[in-house]
């Protein structure tokens, strides 16, 4: 199969999930206009930071092309008479750097192309649908059965993943969606375990597992077919939103926030756990659990992108766990990220920050109890509980599914070494990562606390105390040399200092008390 060109050596995977900062450090007035300079950083490594500069209408671009999102976005306005005064591009700067704020701070925003492109584009110049329909081009010389209907254009959230409507040629109705998926940043399987496992994953039979229709891949990408749902997803049916709509449209701005009911959040996620379990015994890793990731077919749930963990890509909320040192397998993500999961289904929306210091009231008290053991501050800091805890718990533990699909999926032994080798790099990746972030934050508070105003009254306090003692110290030395003095004239001797009968005089280093 002529599908898709070895990727060049050396060839750099970026975690497309680690946070964005700009700062604007400076601005300078050129004939018409004024640029902003901007300093980018990923992650939190001053190390890996760059510059770039900006105009206001490079904002007003960006901003306009986010309006899908149907957010309200606090850029400054425009303003064509005094824009070069002073004063005035001063207070834009600080209009400027709250836009940056608000956009890097915001999830969905954040991990957008649009947003990557404008602060990295050195890193996100190329064209990820144009590269896609190369590869899918090629693809369909040696497969011909297939004919693409049209691009999905920015359904789902990642960059480097792309997917296009596809049919049969002898079956024109039927329609079907095609994934395409570069290499990430967690792929550490041998490209030969690798093409073997994705060409396996059609194989997996499961009731809560969306079925792969085919697959493929080589040294740097894989190619997925699925059946298409008009349903669409789990998210898309807690958002009321169009399959086919792009995800910023989706997803970031509901019009109306509403939970599901709670025989549907009793049902679904029994089924999500369930599945999840099952992945787990076989030595599957997954770590991809979201909403998006979730499809509905009539009362069931089936998981999708099993394709993901075995790609290496990293996970939706992979900037959330990697905060909380206790996370560090890819069970306990799977769970975390359960919990995310089921507030969305609760509530409508996701939470506004994790760890949840209380949740809104819920339709059972069952439901909160699942929530506090996944997204509590408390569950973040000691850990989280098995899934098969959870499926224990009252909320899940009356729930009786009914199916007669008995699942299957056989990974030859050799694949289920490659597997866990890879999963347990996967975790080593992640432990790193987070103990990074410990420490960085760490430092940050004791940074923040050493340049307090109060820290810095304190230690001016500490430091007129010790000037004051050693005042005094240096009094009292003085004052025992000129008493030594006058006795030593008063007795009259006066031997040489180096009489073998002298005894040793004292040293004349002061000591002082420690500071």
């Amino acid at each position: 199969m002529a599908f898709m060109e070895k990727p060049p050596a050396g060839k750099v995977l970026l975690d497309d999930t680690v946070p964005l900062t700009a700062a604007i450090e400076a601005s300078q007035s050129l004939q018409s206009h004024t640029e902003y300079i901007i300093r980018v950083q990923r992650g939190i490594s001053v190390e890996n930071s760059w510059q770039i500069v900006r105009r206001y209408s490079d904002f007003d671009l960006l901003n306009n092309s986010l309006q899908i999102a149907g957010l309200s976005l606090p850029l400054p306005p425009k303003k064509l008479i005094g824009n070069m005064d002073r004063e005035f591009i001063a207070e834009r700067q600080k209009g400027l750097q709250n836009y940056l704020n608000v956009i890097t701070t915001n999830h969905i925003l954040s991990n957008c192309e649009l947003v990557k492109k404008f602060l990295d584009p050195n890193n996100y110049s190329a064209s990820y649908t144009e590269i896609a329909l190369q590869q899918v081009s090629m693809f369909f010389r040696s497969e011909p059965k297939w004919e693409v209907v049209e691009p999905l254009k920015d359904i789902g959230w990642r960059i480097r993943k792309k997917y296009f409507l596809m049919k049969i040629k002898n079956q024109p109705k039927e329609r079907l969606v095609l994934s395409w998926a570069d290499l990430g940043p967690d792929k550490y399987l041998s490209d030969k375990d690798f093409q073997c496992l994705i060409k396996l994953l059609p194989s997996c039979l499961h009731p809560y597992i969306y079925r792969i229709t085919f697959a493929t891949a080589n040294e740097s990408s894989a190619l997925l077919i699925r059946m298409f749902n008009e349903k669409g997803t789990l998210k898309d049916l807690i958002y009321k939103a169009k399959p086919k709509d792009p995800f910023l449209r989706k997803y970031c701005n509901p019009k109306k926030i509403q939970g599901l009911e709670l025989q549907q959040i009793k049902t679904y996620g029994r089924q999500i756990l369930e599945v999840l379990k099952f992945l787990h015994d076989k030595g599957f890793p997954y770590g991809h659990l979201h909403a998006s990731n979730v499809m509905l077919e009539g009362d069931a749930c089936r998981l999708l992108d099993l394709e993901n963990s075995l790609l290496g890509l990293p996970s939706f909320y992979r900037s959330y766990f990697s905060q909380f040192r206790k996370i560090n397998t890819l069970e306990s993500v799977d769970v975390h990220c359960f919990g995310h999961l089921l507030y969305e289904m609760t509530y409508g929306r996701p939470p506004d920050s994790v760890p949840v210091d209380s949740f809104p009231p819920a339709p059972s008290m069952a439901v909160v109890a699942v929530l506090e053991s996944t997204l509590s501050c408390e569950a973040c800091k000691n850990g989280m509980p098995t899934v098969s805890r959870l499926l224990q718990m009252p909320l899940f533990s009356d729930v009786l599914l009914t199916t007669s699909e008995k699942p299957q999926f056989k990974i030859p032994t050799k694949l289920k070494e490659a597997l866990r080798i890879a999963k347990e790099c996967i975790e080593k990746r992640l432990i790193e990562e987070q103990k990074q972030i410990h420490q960085h934050r760490r430092l940050t508070r004791a940074q923040s606390h050493h340049g307090s105003e109060e820290e810095r009254k304190k230690r001016k306090i500490l430091a007129r105390k010790k000037s004051k003692r050693s005042a005094v110290e240096n009094s009292e030395e003085h004052s025992a040399k000129y008493s030594n003095s006058n006795n030593s004239a008063g007795s009259g001797a006066s031997s040489p200092l180096t009489s073998p009968s002298s005894p040793t005089p004292p040293s004349t280093a002061v000591e002082h008390a420690p500071f």
